[in-house]
């Protein structure tokens, strides 16, 4: 057994179960649906499927990202059992997360000198974050130390690509981040986003196409020509979904009908509640190991 742990936040949009298979830690976001808060729990309180059914009723969601003081609570748990800890959090291009993990790491390496307590910032979110951690595991399995995998997460996490698109614009309106007549005018002509996350870990629109059919080709062709090894890729890739399962079930058989040489099965999540909140439903992102974002 590892003398240190890994640990995340809620965001990597994976499962409790595949949380403690992995032996990965995390820290919950919250979210606020019709003024009552809940934990960011990884479905435990609510099944994301839940929200976004509420979503299309109407109801308003709201989140916010894990405290200072809510760190120092789940940093000192671990420091505690005699641990040291890297904590990798949701993207800085998303939300100040990383910089609340670093106060609070600042406060307890005062308390644990003897301790090592690193935080890097992913750049990624959802379960292309999740990626990044799950493959932090392997290295840990392997035999990495803490310092290894600090180093490799800082040198590698621009080549997590996430690729998304979304066949439902109403959510992307309510956020205000589309207008409300690009809104209507999108909705009229079947427009599907196809975004990625970029090199500071923003969200970046890339293409308007026209019809769903259209956008599930144009993913994975992105995934083609970004992949490692192109065709030849022989990477995890995960996808997560937002209440559009055949979609994402799509998408995954494309993949694995091109690229033979994948690591196991396409693995699919929903999108947790915090992402979720923002996202409403009709969103699949896919992720996978390739070149470095530059843009």
């Amino acid at each position: 057994m590892s003398d240190f742990c890994l640990s995340s936040c809620s965001t990597v949009d994976l499962s409790p179960e595949w949380m403690k298979k992995r032996d990965l830690r995390y820290v919950c976001f919250r979210y606020t649906l019709d003024g009552t808060e809940y934990l960011d729990d990884m479905g435990v309180s609510m099944p994301s499927e839940e929200l976004f059914r509420r979503m299309s009723n109407g109801a308003e969601t709201k989140t916010s990202q894990v405290s200072v003081e809510e760190y120092i609570t789940h940093f000192e748990k671990m420091l505690a059992e005699g641990l040291d800890i890297l904590h990798v959090t949701l993207s800085t291009g998303l939300t100040g997360t990383y910089n609340a993990a670093c106060i609070a790491g600042d406060e307890l390496r005062e308390r644990y000198p003897e301790r090592k307590l690193y935080i890097v910032d992913s750049l990624g979110a959802s379960s292309g974050y999740g990626l990044l951690m799950e493959t932090l595991a392997d290295l840990r399995d392997r035999g990495k130390t803490i310092d290894e995998l600090r180093d490799w997460a800082e040198a590698n996490r621009l080549r997590m690509h996430h690729w998304f698109f979304s066949t439902d614009l109403s959510f992307y309106v309510r956020g205000g981040r589309i207008s409300k007549a690009a809104g209507m005018v999108g909705t009229m002509l079947n427009i599907c986003p196809l975004l990625n996350m970029d090199a500071e870990g923003h969200l970046a629109p890339r293409e308007k196409l026209r019809g769903k059919r259209r956008v599930i080709q144009r993913i994975v062709e992105q995934m083609e020509a970004h992949a490692e090894g192109g065709p030849e890729y022989s990477g995890k890739c995960f996808i997560c979904h937002s209440l559009c399962m055949e979609d994402a079930r799509t998408v995954a058989d494309l993949v694995e009908a091109r690229f033979p040489r994948l690591q196991g099965r396409v693995e699919i999540f929903p999108i947790g509640t915090t992402i979720g909140s923002h996202t409403g439903p009709g969103t699949v992102a896919l992720f996978f190991w390739g070149s470095p974002r530059v843009d």
